[in-house]
């Protein structure tokens, strides 16, 4: 059943019904043929996105910026240093300005509460690009490549192998909407924060999934058919980036762990990739690794989501 999204932002999965999800799922996978045989798919013809990059990023931008333009769209880029963003303009006021100029704002920023601020402010829709707290589109765009490699995504396992940093927190939200089985492991002071994984125990309890915080990594590998790792050390935790190295060496992804997997497991990974560290080569190039399937999804699965709310 089709769910209207229209002037719907996307700050979290976890406000997005199960219905929504697939919807995004839908669309994403008729734009990306659409592309693929040159068929003309301009459905937001005239709309403008801005871009406001807090954080730098060339999968985000590229992605957004070409993926509004083969809507028919413009895309506005703004680093920080482009607009008076909670310099000398309030949130509440940019937010405002900018609903009377655009169609659409795409954030990429370390304050999560700036989104919701934008969007609550604002008369527009607005799509959480990342923030510290989550990452919404990345992981649409994982659980679409997986749906596509596996034909399906209830009753499988995500193992998640690292920080309990932004990507786990959309991990946990994302696999406990679709029905997914999760386990995060993570050193003791990196879990995932506690609101989160009672929302996404929540979630799954009504989908009859599991979600397991541990410590073992090799515990949550087990019959993995999908496992996911991300950087130690996020921007603008550089400072932290030694101290982090030594707690997470026994998380690293490499042969000996992905053995404990099902041996069709796909392995996933955000990008970019600190390789030696969080995975070796031998598993990020190996048959099994859909980084790159994964990192081109990002344009179809946010081209959705801007048709689909803009």
């Amino acid at each position: 059943m089709a769910v209207n999204m229209k002037g719907k932002s996307l700050i979290e999965i976890h406000h997005l019904s199960h219905e929504e999800i697939y919807q995004i799922f839908d669309l994403s996978a008729s734009l990306k043929m659409k592309r693929l045989t040159g068929e003309p798919h301009r459905v937001l013809e005239g709309k403008k996105l801005g871009m406001i990059f807090s954080k730098p990023s060339t999968r985000t931008r590229v992605s957004f910026e070409v993926g509004i333009f083969e809507l028919g769209g413009t895309g506005l880029y703004f680093n920080q240093n482009d607009l008076q963003l909670k310099k000398s303009e309030s949130v509440a006021d940019t937010a405002k300005v900018l609903s009377r100029y655009l169609d659409g704002i795409m954030i990429r920023t370390f304050d999560h509460q700036d989104v919701i601020d934008l969007a609550n402010e604002g008369s527009i829709p607005v799509i959480n690009g990342l923030t510290d707290l989550h990452h919404p589109c990345q992981v649409l765009t994982d659980l679409f490549t997986i749906l596509e490699k596996k034909r399906t995504l209830r009753g499988l396992k995500f193992a998640y192998i690292g920080d309990g940093n932004n990507m786990a927190h959309s991990i946990l939200h994302g696999c406990s909407k679709v029905g997914m089985d999760v386990a995060i492991a993570s050193p003791s002071g990196y879990k995932p924060i506690d609101f989160v994984v009672k929302e996404s125990l929540e979630n799954a309890k009504y989908m009859g999934s599991k979600v397991e915080i541990l410590d073992d990594p090799v515990a949550a590998v087990k019959d993995a058919d999908v496992v996911y790792t991300d950087v130690w050390a996020s921007m603008g935790q550089e400072a932290e980036a030694t101290d982090r190295k030594k707690k997470f060496q026994k998380y690293q992804v490499n042969p000996e762990l992905v053995k404990n997997a099902k041996p069709d497991y796909l392995f996933m990974h955000c990008l970019p990739a600190h390789r030696g560290d969080e995975v070796v080569n031998e598993v990020i190039d190996s048959e099994n690794s859909v980084v790159f399937d994964e990192a081109e999804n990002r344009l179809h699965v946010q081209k959705a989501i801007m048709a689909l709310t803009m």
